[in-house]
């Protein structure tokens, strides 16, 4: 193999699996972090490590010329970029190659053309793919879109052209709210992906949300090594996954691999891919997307065919070739996310301490961890901890195994998705013991009744100890030395703090009695301000929108919790705040 040291462009979990599968590989691997990894479970694992030298993601992870130098200094010739920050980047991955490096994904071109999502829909109505109607363009204003209703019929979905996960997505079901939800749609694209374009398409009610993971060589060949239903989101991010999809006809199966195919090897697609589809009530297919990286879903896949997608990755980019066709499909597997959220608050982002952190273990049961007893999830980047993958004989055995393992697992010191899994593991929509499977793509906000209790129990809040600086003398060169603060102190503790005596926050069931006699709309956790929708002075509903936050790269909306007079707006958009910081007052 000519790759043999690969530059793991992440961090998490998918870092971690990143570095496990070289290893299996017999390659060396670079990791990279930012100030609050400094001893992440990725940065240990890994042959190297680097520091970024930077908190947020803009400084770090996304920062292309830091990670090109790094890659440089420590003579890498391949990079990894993971999935989410640069993973889907065609100027990165061009870069990369302009360096001299293989960059292990797609080609840039290819990249380029199926990011943005009007010139994806012109590859798939060109090889046929099922699609239902849309624009063939971005529109310019909402008279288009009110023209296209009136054409194609309610409701209609109004989508940014180089969104995804979910933002600058609008739903329109009347005429009347086009406009509205035109512009929110532009105003959200615009701030999330600098770009505001959108184009409509019909939308379908209650769809499933079904995809095809795909491996792809420059010779022409391309493999379907799955299918995946991904259904069960929330706020349009997946949750539960599993492999094969299922309740699929095998007529429906064979239009998602024909249409897969066509779809890249049309864009000359190299490398994993995923082509991403929307199942109506009716049977109808529609695509929607192309993701041009590895999914955070894959292990599921791997776990019916026995492909290791992520050496599959290494073997394409060095130029190897696919020698098999589409494997069959042996069990079922579903996959698990355990994100650090609340199930029982809307699952509101809630970064934290492991205080306690017990892996599930056992016949057919797997987990992809990024994090390990006493460590941090920091609240500036995503919230996902580790995924539980279980697999089956069958879909059943798959969900008899789940419960065991779920009931196996604990995680302490901070809430956890851990008990919404455990409960929709008992539900007749998702069982589908009756051959009915109910679960669609807003399931968990229209239809799961959602009892699960808010978290209580003490949570830890603090973050990873900020690195500080020694200047050393190496050979007589001066170096920095970059250490925790706590190793930094002048004097040793006599003892080493017991974690009973950390600092801690009591988080308590919302008293409504005491929410609906306060003022003040405060902040419930660290994060940014993404939009402030209602101007000072209006008068405003319970219930009503009015900010939008951005933590743990969630959207996070916060609604008045009483009706009256909107004063003292104390934020605006792009503002950093913290938890319990008053960002309005309802008088």
């Amino acid at each position: 193999m000519g790759i043999s040291k690969v530059l793991v462009a992440n961090r998490g979990e998918i870092a971690v699996r990143v570095i496990r599968a070289t290893k299996d590989a017999g390659l060396k691997s670079v990791a990279v972090y930012a100030d609050q990894d400094a001893d992440s479970l990725f940065v240990q694992r890994a042959d190297e490590a680097w520091s970024l030298d930077g908190a947020t993601p803009k400084d770090t992870y996304l920062d292309a010329e830091k990670l090109l130098a790094i890659a440089a200094k420590a003579k890498c010739d391949a990079v990894h970029p993971g999935y989410g920050f640069l993973a889907e980047n065609a100027e990165f991955a061009q870069a990369v190659i302009d360096a001299g490096m293989k960059w292990i994904g797609p080609p840039p071109a290819a990249i380029e053309a199926l990011g943005d999502k009007v010139k994806a829909r012109h590859i798939a109505k060109q090889v046929g793919a099922p699609l239902v109607p849309g624009t063939a363009d971005p529109i310019a204003d909402a008279d288009e879109a009110v023209a296209f209703a009136e054409q194609y019929g309610l409701p209609i979905a109004i989508k940014a052209a180089f969104g995804g996960g979910g933002r600058g997505m609008r739903v329109a079901r009347t005429l009347e709210e086009i406009p509205k939800q035109f512009q929110a749609a532009v105003s959200e694209a615009t701030t999330a992906f600098g770009r505001g374009e959108c184009f409509v398409e019909r939308f379908l009610d209650r769809p499933r949300h079904i995809e095809t993971q795909c491996l792809a060589d420059q010779y022409g060949n391309v493999v379907v090594v799955s299918t995946r239903d991904c259904s069960l989101q929330r706020r349009n991010q997946k949750l539960v996954e599993e492999a094969p999809a299922p309740f699929l006809t095998h007529e429906q199966t064979r239009r998602l691999y024909r249409a897969s195919k066509s779809i890249l090897r049309e864009s000359k697609y190299v490398g994993a891919g995923t082509c991403e589809f929307l199942l109506g009530e009716d049977g109808v297919i529609s695509f929607l997307e192309v993701n041009t990286r590895l999914q955070v879903e894959h292990p599921v896949s791997e776990e019916v065919t026995g492909i290791d997608l992520v050496r599959e990755m290494f073997r394409i980019a060095d130029g190897q070739e696919l020698d098999y066709d589409d494997p069959p499909i042996r069990g079922h597997s579903i996959e698990f996310r355990l994100n650090a959220e609340d199930a029982g608050r809307n699952f509101m982002p809630s970064p934290g301490t492991l205080e306690g952190w017990r892996l599930p273990t056992g016949p057919g049961v797997r987990t992809d961890e990024g994090y390990r007893t006493g460590m941090v999830i920091p609240g500036a980047f995503d919230s996902l901890v580790a995924k539980i993958i279980v697999t089956g004989a069958t879909r059943q055995q798959a969900i008899q195994r789940a419960r065991r393992a779920l009931a196996e697992a604990r995680i302490d010191g901070m809430p956890s998705v851990l008990p919404f899994h455990r409960a929709v593991l008992e539900d007749p929509d998702f069982v589908a013991e009756d051959g009915n499977f109910r679960v669609h793509t807003r399931w968990i906000e229209t239809d799961f009744n959602n009892t699960i209790t808010p978290y209580s129990g003490a949570m830890h809040t603090s973050e990873p100890d900020p690195l500080v600086t020694w200047w050393i003398e190496l050979d007589g060169r001066r170096v920095p030395l970059r250490v925790p603060k706590a190793l930094a102190a002048p004097e040793p503790p006599k003892e080493a703090p017991k974690a009973a005596e950390r600092p801690t926050v009591a988080v308590a069931p919302v008293d409504e009695a005491q929410a609906e006699s306060s003022t003040a709309l405060t902040a419930p956790l660290h994060g940014r301000i993404s939009k402030v929708l209602i101007k000072e002075g209006r008068y405003v509903n319970e219930g009503d929108q009015l900010i939008v936050m951005e933590a743990m790269k969630m959207q996070l909306p916060l609604a008045a919790h009483r009706s009256g007079k909107l004063v003292n707006v104390a934020v605006k958009p792009g503002d950093e705040v913290e938890t319990g910081q008053t960002l309005l007052n309802i008088v």
